[in-house]
């Protein structure tokens, strides 16, 4: 076997085609960190705009969007190439965002001017613009793409909103600074992270009804340390992983009783997660310690640490 040969198989072993790659925001550096999910290696770091947030991976795989909120703008991305395509008009001030299963709407929260941008990205043309609560942040859909639910953290609100007329169905006061908020994968609850009321509010989904209200009692921190932050969900619906912000852990909570099961110590200031598509790893962005942690999730055991741009905020998976 010729030199040539070696070197081109020796690429393909280290950078297997199925690899997920993840895409970190890091505020302070305005870049973005791309991570090997089979090395666990950063590959790459890419030029953003002021003050990058929000990210996401479009459904196909094909495009990366990310809230340059200093520049009132959503960036495009070529995911392959990592060249920056375009700029959508988001609104003042965006900071995250959801997008819809046919991946041509970005429901966008504009945390300076309360309200939430409807994006047509093809066109780039606002479709719709739905008053919310002050300083709105969390974004997320159900499942069957019918209801759209916003958090407000200083209104201390989760707005529910109509994703097809775009009217405001419902509001449910939560405890302070909702930060993020998601659907269980059947649709059935909503969960929302408080960050200064140190709390998870699971919500039912349909009756708009507080069900449970979480708190975490971490060994050796006081409750205004631990502040809820970002959360991800299994596929199977059976776990939610919360990230607590300056407790510096992610609690691992059964989803079906509401038992905190393990907290796993990871970087500092802990804000935002990404599971693999596989779920083999969650990826955390630590906005002090400007690194990620990876956690084996069948483990429940942070395994590595890599070190990315200076405050890492947002990390999203590629759709593999």
């Amino acid at each position: 076997m010729n030199a040539l040969r070696l070197a081109l198989l020796a690429c393909l072993l280290a950078s297997p085609a199925g690899a997920t790659r993840l895409y970190v925001t890091n505020e302070k550096s305005n870049d973005i960190t791309v991570i090997d999910s089979d090395t666990l290696a950063v590959t790459q770091t890419v030029k953003a705009g002021r003050r990058p947030r929000g990210v996401g991976v479009s459904p196909d795989g094909k495009l990366l969007y990310v809230c340059a909120s200093d520049e009132d703008g959503v960036q495009v991305f070529d995911t392959t190439s990592m060249k920056l395509l375009r700029t959508l008009s988001s609104g003042p001030d965006p900071e995250q965002f959801v997008m819809n299963a046919a991946g041509d709407l970005l429901y966008i929260a504009n945390e300076d001017n309360a309200q939430v941008t409807v994006l047509d990205v093809k066109k780039n043309q606002v479709v719709a613009n739905v008053p919310v609560g002050v300083e709105p942040e969390g974004m997320t859909l159900s499942p069957d793409g019918s209801v759209l639910v916003n958090t407000s953290e200083t209104t201390n609100m989760a707005h529910f909103i109509d994703a097809k007329t775009f009217a405001r169905i419902d509001n449910v006061l939560v405890d302070k600074r909702p930060r993020y908020a998601l659907f269980t994968p059947d649709g059935s609850k909503l969960w929302v992270s408080s960050e200064v009321g140190g709390t998870v509010s699971v919500i039912d989904a349909k009756t708009r009804q507080i069900l449970k209200k979480l708190r975490f009692d971490v060994p050796g921190l006081t409750r205004e340390e631990v502040q809820p932050v970002g959360m991800r969900v299994t596929a199977d619906g059976k776990t939610v992983f919360v990230a607590l912000g300056p407790a510096n852990r992610v609690a691992v909570v059964d989803a079906e009783t509401f038992e905190i099961r393990k907290y796993i110590l990871v970087g500092q200031r802990v804000w935002h997660m990404a599971l693999t598509p596989d779920e083999k790893y969650l990826f955390t962005a630590n906005g002090n310690s400007n690194d990620v942690t990876v956690i084996d999730v069948a483990a429940l055991k942070a395994i590595k640490s890599i070190p990315v741009g200076q405050a890492p905020l947002g990390v999203a998976a590629s759709p593999n």
